[in-house]
Order: C-alpha cells, then sequence, then structure tokens
C-alpha cells in the first residue's frame, strides 16, 4: 500500500512540473531581504511560499486589502508597505473561494505570511498564515522576490 501511495506521489510531481513568475533582479531581492524598517507610519508585510514539490505547478494571486500583490510560485516572496496602525486584509486565490487573513499591522513593524498550498478535491486551494519573525526572515532568505502586480483574475 505505501509503495503504491509513494508511486503515486512521485509520478504526480514529475508530471505536475513546477510553475514560474517574473522575478525582481537580484539586488532588489537582497534589498528586500535586509528587512529593513518601514517607512514613518507605515508596516511592511512579507508573503512568501516555502520551496516545496506540492502543487509546484499552481500559481496562486495573492492581495492586500483588495489590491494584486501578485502570483506565487515555490520559492517566491512579495514585500508591501502598508499603512500602519489600522487592519489588512491578505487575501489568496483557493479551490471555491478566497481565503483571508487579517493582521493588525503597528507602524514600523514587520509581518510575515505564509501561503501554502493544500491539495484539495479538483484542483490545489491555497491558505494563509501569520508566522513569527524568525521563522518569516529564514523563509524569506531562501527565497526570491517576485515582481508585483501580476494577478490571473
Amino acid at each position: 500500500m505505501k509503495k503504491v501511495l509513494l508511486a503515486t506521489i512521485v509520478t504526480s510531481v514529475i508530471l505536475s512540473g513546477c510553475s514560474s513568475v517574473p522575478m525582481e533582479s537580484k539586488e532588489l531581492t537582497q534589498s528586500a531581504q535586509s528587512f529593513s524598517v518601514p517607512s514613518v507610519e507605515n508596516s511592511g508585510i512579507y508573503v512568501y511560499r516555502k520551496n516545496t514539490m506540492v502543487g509546484a505547478a499552481l500559481k496562486k494571486d495573492v492581495f492586500i486589502d483588495g489590491a494584486c500583490i501578485g502570483e506565487t510560485a515555490p520559492g517566491i516572496f512579495f514585500y508591501q508597505e502598508v499603512a500602519g496602525n489600522k487592519p489588512h486584509t491578505i487575501s489568496t486565490e483557493s479551490e471555491f473561494s478566497n481565503n483571508d487573513l487579517v493582521i493588525n499591522a503597528e507602524s514600523g513593524q514587520l509581518y510575515f505570511v505564509e501561503q501554502y498550498i493544500k491539495m484539495g478535491a479538483f484542483v490545489g486551494g491555497a491558505g494563509l498564515q501569520a508566522v513569527d519573525e524568525k521563522i518569516g526572515k529564514e523563509e524569506v532568505l531562501k527565497s526570491h522576490l517576485a515582481k508585483a502586480g501580476t494577478c490571473s483574475l
């Protein structure tokens, strides 16, 4: 039974391929990975997707307060400054509807959000979870900055 399951997973991974999205330069990536303090009265939000094979062929849109941030793929991140001292809604497309996460962003703070892929009944969905700063920084440092502003919807 385990061998059949393993063979199914390996075959799915091989056939699914990997997706890609437009990337920013190495210099812009390194600048965003310096984790500088946001501009006065702003907060910074990092949204990243780990570089895993689960859902590797899927690209998923991400929005902050309804505005397109971009499409994710494995091993990428986005950085967006937002107004501080107010709530912001981060959303990602999923199997049947968007999934939302609300962050009460304080001025001068950085926030880290992991977008993860979850396999569903028909296609892969996506979810969001806030992560602590240490984990968020570790994951962003393993990733590459994607170009913002291109969504499929």
